[in-house]
Order: structure tokens, then C-alpha cells, then sequence
């Protein structure tokens, strides 16, 4: 008898359908998450992050970031996941051949906003050629004093970036645990996730670190984020267990969904964290991560553990799907957009009038974010990427959900 994720006895012996293919409610999520952030930002700038309940609501939307590393790591760890239960040797793709996919979806959009902020904002012109280097190679967050206006929202994408570049070394690491063993790949996954929310514990300048570095944005502190996306590949691939179970009613989404309202309900509470956007202590840095990997797992987990033949009217839609596929590009734009809204909005910054200041950003954004991907990432991943070259599905052209970044962040 097939046992599941959990070593136990069951029934099935198949796996979800998001073990595969394209997912159009991850999509649909996707869109959310990028919008959300898009607001914490302009909740920041106009002031309107702290002070009340919706304005501290407004401000932790940024934990929609921790949505968008669990999507990578769910959707980049699936085909893995899949690989090791059905006991395949090694791993299931090549190393090179998936890096160059990464870069062929991330570089080319990314390098021309970092072109545009450098040559539209009138202070970054002084910037080192250092800084320049270290923004255009996506290193910024190892290097001091590299986040620039219009930018600064990019240290979570070199931390995906480092996410995307580690990720074969753990491909590797945990080759040896298929067949039979891959029922040890979910308490390894976790025990690594939960031991990384000890990394804000570690006095890390008094050991060393440069004090013009931030030890909370480096890669290590954010593994539990990524961890909860490749269990819910890992359940996604196993035979249905007792996790999936809990998806398996149409209705269920709404009690996961409720879960991540409560955490992030719980993170707003100014007893416990601090508002806005501030350097917390470490206990309290720990705290807020442990919480965004809860919302990100019960946000995305009715999705990827839903059975066959389950829908999501809205999160599948068409619109959904339009802006998801745009996701990337409301991330990478809605910073540099922000710096001018105000001024097309005549409004000071810090002074309030978030709907306004809001409307002129989501409107901009979202015409970049389309342009961007018509020309400038469509044509970049059909004129790189080599026509059917090591796609784990035997496809020439992916769809949206397995190649774009999942990338949305502060």
C-alpha cells in the first residue's frame, strides 16, 4: 500500500494537479500579492502605514513578500519533488539548463529598469560604479550601501536570485532521499526552515558583519519562506495524505485562507511589532518571518493541494491571469513609478492622500508592467530560451506559472 507524505498508510496513490503544468489561480495569487505590495509602498510614502488599524494593516502587506518566495520554491521544487517519489535517479533537470532559464526570465526586464532609474532619478548619477555593478548583477544585498532610489525594492529579488542559484546544490543534497526515503524530504525541508528563523538570533556584528549591511535581508533569513513553497510541492507529488485531505472540500479554502488572516491579523498588533517599516529587534524579526511563512503556506496550500476538477472563479479568471502575468513587471516598476506619482498627483510625500497617490501608481504601473512584458520579456525568453531545450514537461514553450519569478517584494 502507498503511503503518503507523512509515512502513513492511504488509499491514493496518485498526485494533485498542481504537481504539473499551469495553475491558473497561482496566477491569480500572484496578481493579489503583487498589488499588495504595491500598496504597502505607497501606504509607506504617503504616510499612511502607521497610526490606526487599516494603516498598519496597509503597512504589513509586505508580507506578501514571504507569498512570493513560497511560489518560487513551490513551483521550482515540484519537478524535483516528483522526480524523487518516483524514485528517479539523480536529479530532474540539468543544472545549466535550468539557470539559463532563470536568467533568461529574470535579466532582461530587470536590467532595463536598472538602466531607466540610474538615467531618470537625478541622485543616482553620483552613485560608485561599484553600486552600479552590484545593482546590475543583482548582489546588492552583500554589498554596503547599495540600495538606490528607485531600487530599493530589489534586494528581495537578489535574494531570490541567490534562492535560484543555491537551489541545484539542495536538488543535490537531498537526491539520495527518493523512492521509499522521499518520505524523509518534508521533516528535512522543515527542520531547515524552522532553524533559519534562528538567524535574526545570531549576534551577527559582534561576529563580524559590517555594520553597513543588513543582516535581515540576507538570503539565510528568508529559507523558511522558501521551505513552506517546496512542502506544498513535496505534499502536491506524494500520494494524498492527511494536508491534502484538508483541501479536498470546495469550501476548505476559505478555512486556510482564514488561518492566514488571522497571522497576519496578529502581525499588525502594535503590542507585539513594531509599525511601519523599521529595523526590528531580533526576536521580533523572527517572530514576523514565522508568521509569513504561515501566511504564505495557508494562502497558497487550498490552491496547490486542490483535488481535480476544483476551480477558483476568480483567482482562475482571465483579468487575474492577465495581471499575473504582468506580475513581474508591477514589481520591478511600481517603485520608480512611485517616485514620480507624486508629482503627477501634486502631492507631497508623507502627506497623506493614499487613494489618490494609489490610483496614479496602479494605473502607471500597470501600463509599464504590460508594455514591459509585450516587448521587452515575451521577446527576450523566445529569442534566448532554445525551442523545447531540457523542459521537464517535454514542452517547447512553458506557460506563465512555471517560468515567471514569482518575484514581488519590499
Amino acid at each position: 500500500m502507498m503511503k503518503n507524505a507523512f509515512g502513513t498508510p492511504d488509499q491514493g496513490s496518485g498526485i494533485l494537479p498542481s504537481a504539473r503544468g499551469f495553475v491558473p489561480a497561482l496566477e491569480g495569487l500572484r496578481a493579489v500579492a503583487a498589488f499588495a505590495v504595491l500598496t504597502t509602498h505607497v501606504a509607506f510614502q504617503t504616510g499612511s502605514s502607521t497610526g490606526s488599524v487599516i494603516h498598519r494593516v496597509w503597512g504589513r502587506m509586505d508580507l506578501s513578500v514571504a507569498v512570493f518566495f513560497a511560489l518560487s520554491g513551490f513551483l521550482l521544487w515540484r519537478t524535483h519533488a516528483s522526480h524523487a517519489r518516483r524514485g528517479g535517479p539523480g536529479t530532474a533537470r540539468s543544472a545549466p539548463a535550468y539557470l539559463r532559464s532563470r536568467l533568461v526570465r529574470i535579466m532582461p526586464a530587470y536590467l532595463t529598469l536598472v538602466a531607466v532609474a540610474f538615467l531618470v532619478i537625478p541622485q543616482n548619477a553620483s552613485s560608485s560604479a561599484w553600486t552600479w555593478t552590484a545593482n546590475l548583477t543583482l548582489t546588492q544585498v552583500l554589498v554596503p550601501d547599495s540600495l538606490v532610489e528607485g531600487l530599493t525594492h530589489a534586494w528581495s529579488l537578489s535574494v531570490e536570485m541567490i534562492f535560484y542559484l543555491t537551489l541545484p546544490l539542495l536538488w543535490w543534497a537531498l537526491a539520495g532521499l527518493r523512492g521509499p526515503a522521499a518520505r524523509w524530504r518534508i521533516p528535512v525541508i522543515a527542520a531547515v526552515g524552522m532553524l533559519s528563523l534562528g538567524w535574526a538570533l545570531v549576534p551577527w556584528y559582534d561576529l563580524g558583519l559590517p555594520d553597513r549591511l543588513n543582516d535581515q535581508i540576507l538570503p539565510p533569513a528568508f529559507a523558511s519562506w522558501f521551505a513552506a513553497g517546496m512542502i506544498l510541492a513535496e505534499l502536491a507529488t506524494s500520494p494524498p495524505g492527511r494536508v491534502a485531505a484538508l483541501a479536498r472540500p470546495r469550501h476548505a479554502r476559505w478555512g486556510w485562507w482564514a488561518v492566514a488572516a488571522v497571522a497576519f491579523g496578529i502581525s499588525t498588533v502594535p503590542r507585539w511589532f513594531v509599525e511601519g517599516f523599521v529595523h526590528p529587534s531580533g526576536p521580533e524579526f523572527a517572530a514576523r518571518t514565522a508568521i509569513g511563512a504561515v501566511v504564505a503556506f495557508c494562502l497558497l496550500a487550498p490552491v496547490a493541494l486542490a483535488p481535480e476538477g476544483q476551480r477558483f472563479a476568480i483567482l482562475g479568471s482571465a483579468p487575474f491571469g492577465t495581471l499575473g502575468r504582468w506580475s513581474y513587471g508591477v514589481f520591478l516598476w511600481h517603485v520608480l513609478v512611485l517616485h514620480f506619482a507624486f508629482q503627477i498627483a501634486f502631492v507631497p510625500m508623507f502627506s497623506g492622500r493614499m487613494l489618490t497617490v494609489w490610483l496614479v501608481t496602479v494605473a502607471a504601473t500597470t501600463v509599464i508592467a504590460a508594455v514591459s512584458y509585450a516587448l521587452v520579456e515575451e521577446p527576450a525568453r523566445r529569442f534566448f530560451s532554445p525551442r523545447g531545450a531540457d523542459r521537464p514537461d517535454g514542452q517547447a514553450t512553458a506557460n506563465p506559472a512555471q517560468t515567471s519569478p514569482a518575484t514581488v517584494a519590499t
